[in-house]
């Protein structure tokens, strides 16, 4: 069992940037992959990035592509996703997840945190 904690989520201008974290306890998070979703009101959850528990290959949506950064600290059991430029477009509510298999879909994914909200707004 993987317990899942996000933080990091606030209200920020256009272009401005965050640095969204989830903190893991419990035992096999340095084994897992783990991935970033968000939803939005009235929008289905969608996949944002996801890493593989080495470290070694990511994936990124097409509208964070070169705008958000997906890193995993297995030493300290944790998760961070760099987030800048942002847009209006990005507000929602953003899920760590880990699971098992490397994947952009979010039924992959075993375990999930209660979300921390990020809102873009002037």
């Amino acid at each position: 069992q993987v317990q899942l904690v996000e933080s990091g989520g606030d209200l920020v201008q256009p272009g401005g940037s965050l640095r969204l974290s989830c903190a893991a306890s419990g035992h096999g998070f340095s084994l897992y992959h783990m991935g970033w979703f968000r939803q939005a009101p009235g929008k289905e959850r969608e996949f944002v990035a996801a890493i593989t528990w080495t470290g070694e290959s990511t994936k990124y949506a097409d509208s964070v592509q070169g705008r958000f950064t997906i890193s995993k600290d297995n030493a300290n059991n944790v998760g961070n996703l760099q987030m800048s430029s942002l847009k209006p477009e990005d507000t929602g509510r953003y899920y760590c997840a880990t699971g098992v298999k490397f994947s952009t879909d979010y039924d992959a994914y075993n375990y999930w945190g209660q979300g921390t909200q990020v809102t873009v707004s002037s």
